[in-house]
């Protein structure tokens, strides 16, 4: 039985799928336009790519997808489900009250009810205050009706998470499980207001994680295929799609993390800066040991500070639908863009808006639509929007290196034959094969992973017993989501000393990848 794996990739202008075999050969691609309700546009790169030559559907035993759908929902405050929002850590933690630095319109659309309860732990595990099952009757009592998701956070919960293990039973024996709940030490570090958020977050997603995983899931039923469906995470890794449903919030980011990804597979590089210009935007992200690497800084996510892993990026608003200014002697691009409509809208495709796209077939680096559309002096307008395209790059590039020597860089994604064959900063600029794909091969091949992020008192832990538990939760993770436990790896592993905590506090953080599990076992149950 053939195990061919279809990748499929939503970025703001197109929507990439491919098939690869066994050994990650490319059997087939296609570019759809990205839909404005991106399902649609999911279903017509599947039709396109499903028949192809050479192209069956009986030898796809997986599916994988790099969706924004999570991405989108936050910034368009749509689709998102409001949340009763609990804190445990009264009294330790009343002067600032959950979702105070939240842009005040998220706010209103997400949380109806909040909640700051006794609990909570120490930095090395110690009680903070008991929680009181007559503060939990009073919020169950509160909420019952009127929220759609639950997000609990406790003080400390990475290293002790007893507090929310038993709130979360109690809500969820008193409410039902059609109320999802999010524990916040199984997605966020140490910090409580950063984690809090994270977890609100991920509770608001549920419904458009119901809506779009399960939409991924009936599209590729209604197309004949038996495979084993996945989501692709923002550390370039993959998760089961029960998986992503509970935990929808690390689907964030994973678009530009799919195409570093592919990146590395495409150009055989471990280390190296890739530059990927789609439609819209630009991703500039940095290879460390083949995946993206990790910020170091608390992320932005839709106005909201977190302390969610997310990847190390520059984002500018350069790609092919870019709209294309002047101003009497100076050229500005962008940020804006015509996005999908860059067919009907670009000059070369008929249409009355000038884009990068037809700077890069003034230039003569793509040829597409008809070039005698382009106006008169475009020539000398192409000629100052390229410096201006290599200057932008540039300055992303000179910002994500860690010294002043040049790097390897590589370019994808279908917009990057708008950038030159030379940028500065780079000591060899590679553009392989496929490269306008890279997206959705880099979902298609990636592995399966979990990450532990927690801290350790080596007062109260053996350094090797605290090691080997980090390991072994994270295994487990790994398992859950999908990787099979008999080849997982751990592929990061960081121990950093808490010297402004007593106790000899150490965090330990550490990430187990491994390849997916294709069993026949595993077949039957996903298809059952």
């Amino acid at each position: 039985m053939k195990m061919h794996r279809l990748g499929i990739d939503v970025g703001g202008t197109h929507t990439d799928a491919v098939i690869l075999d066994e050994q990650h050969r490319l059997i087939a691609k296609t570019k759809a336009r990205t839909s404005p309700d991106v399902s649609t546009g999911i279903l017509e790169a599947l039709d396109q790519v499903l028949a192809q030559p050479g192209v069956s559907v009986d030898d796809i035993g997986f599916a994988m997808l790099g969706t924004t759908h999570c991405t989108n929902a936050i910034t368009e405050r749509k689709n998102l489900s409001t949340v009763a929002v609990i804190r445990l850590g009264a009294p330790a933690t009343l002067a600032i009250p959950p979702l105070y630095s939240w842009p005040e319109d998220l706010k209103q659309k997400i949380a109806s009810h909040t909640f700051i309860i006794d609990g909570g732990h120490e930095f090395d595990g110690r009680i903070i205050n008991t929680v009181k099952d007559e503060e939990v009757d009073r919020v169950i009592d509160e909420i019952r009706g009127k929220v759609e998701a639950i997000s609990i956070a406790s003080v400390f919960s990475p290293v002790n998470a007893e507090h929310e293990i038993y709130v979360g039973e109690r809500l969820r024996r008193a409410l039902g499980d059609d109320i999802p709940i999010t524990l916040s030490y199984e997605i966020g570090s140490v910090g409580l207001l950063e984690r809090e958020n994270a977890a609100v977050l991920n509770a608001s997603l549920m419904r458009t994680a119901t809506m779009a995983f399960t939409g991924f899931r009936k599209a590729i039923q209604k197309k004949g295929l038996h495979a084993r469906l996945f989501l692709g995470q923002n550390d370039g890794t993959l998760m089961s799609v029960d998986y992503a449903l509970r935990y929808p919030i690390l689907t964030i980011a994973s678009g530009p993390s799919n195409s570093l990804r592919g990146g590395a597979f495409l150009s055989g590089l471990k280390d190296a800066i890739v530059i990927d210009v789609g439609g819209t935007t630009t991703d500039v992200g940095v290879l460390a040991h083949g995946f993206p690497r990790e910020s170091a800084l608390a992320v932005d996510i839709g106005g909201v500070r977190t302390s969610f892993r997310m990847p190390d990026l520059i984002s500018i608003g350069l790609g092919g639908g870019s709209l294309v200014r002047t101003d009497g002697e100076s050229v500005t691009i962008g940020p804006d863009s015509v996005g999908y409509r860059l067919i009907e809208e670009g000059i070369v495709f008929g249409g009355a808006t000038l884009t990068a796209t037809d700077i890069a077939v003034a230039l003569g680096r793509v040829d597409l639509g008809d070039a005698s559309k382009l106006p008169a002096g475009i020539l000398e307008i192409a000629a100052k929007a390229d410096i201006q395209m290599k200057q932008m790059v540039e300055h992303c590039i000179d910002g994500l290196k860690l010294s002043a020597d040049p790097v390897p860089v590589v370019l994808v994604g279908g917009g990057s034959v708008l950038l030159p064959d030379q940028l500065e900063g780079a000591s060899v600029l590679h553009r392989p094969d496929n490269f306008d794909v890279a997206n959705a091969i880099g979902v298609a091949i990636a592995p399966v992973s979990a990450q532990v992020d927690r801290v350790f008192s080596y007062g109260e832990f053996k350094r090797e017993d605290a090691l080997a538990l980090a390991r072994q939760t994270a295994i487990e993770k790994a398992t859950e989501a999908g990787a099979h436990p008999e080849e997982i790896e751990i592929v990061e592993l960081e121990e950093v000393a808490m010297a402004y905590m007593p106790g000899d506090a150490v965090r330990i953080k550490i990430k187990a990848a491994g390849p997916l599990t294709v069993s026949d076992r595993s077949l039957q149950e996903t298809n059952s």
